[in-house]
């Protein structure tokens, strides 16, 4: 087959060994607990699980370690999620498995809760990516700064007949008002006196003669 043709394929996570269990059927209005699967020292599979994303979409595929044979699939549907957890541990799941049009679930087990939590990990990351993928943001939707404040904007500006004080160590409080500067003297006087530090002319234009 042509390389052109291979469809590219994503690893985005790898578990090195998982057990799988023959799970009761679950009872009305119960959700599914790993004690009622029998001694979960003796699974009824062991081997490797990878979550391989495609074009298509992402699948648990559950291999064997050394040959890579495969034992089963779930295909994931982000809308529908084929991966539940279970009420009393954090290791263990509830796989809905598809072959051929049929499905079946199984139980699967982690040995370290590590693991099962890389596994969680990596199915948030993937269902956000496709959410947003089928929900982009359009241009008109702006989104805030996480650093600004919400709010309408404050002015700060004194208004006519307001003053403040500002403490000076050694020197006696001054009462500043509107068109006083912390020098003491009003900015409307400097600037009529000609008093205070003289503003620099602009640079002359290209267009003047020397």
């Amino acid at each position: 087959m042509d390389a052109l043709d291979e469809e590219v394929e994503s690893i985005l996570y790898i578990a090195r060994e998982v057990s799988v269990y023959k799970i009761p059927h679950l009872k009305a209005n119960e959700g599914h607990r790993a004690n009622d699967w029998g001694d979960l020292a003796q699974p009824l599979w062991k081997g490797r699980l990878r979550i391989v994303e495609k074009s298509s979409g992402a699948v648990l595929m559950f291999e064997d370690a050394q040959t890579g044979d495969l034992f089963a699939r779930a295909p994931y549907d982000a809308l529908k999620p084929c991966v539940e957890s279970v009420l009393d541990s954090s290791r263990y799941f509830v796989i809905r498995v598809e072959d051929a049009g049929k499905k079946a679930y199984i139980g699967m087990g982690f040995a370290e809760r590590t693991d099962s939590f890389d596994f969680n990990v990596a199915l948030q990351d993937y269902t956000k990516r496709l959410k947003a993928a089928l929900s982009p943001p359009t241009p008109d939707e702006e989104t805030p700064s996480p650093h600004i404040p919400a709010g309408p904007k404050k002015d700060y500006s004194l208004k006519e007949g307001q003053t403040f004080s500002i403490s000076i160590p050694g020197k006696a409080s001054r009462l500043l008002t509107p068109g006083t500067s912390l020098l003491g003297s009003s900015t409307q006087s400097t600037v009529n006196s000609g008093g205070g530090v003289p503003l620099l002319p602009p640079p002359p234009s290209s267009g003047r003669k020397k």
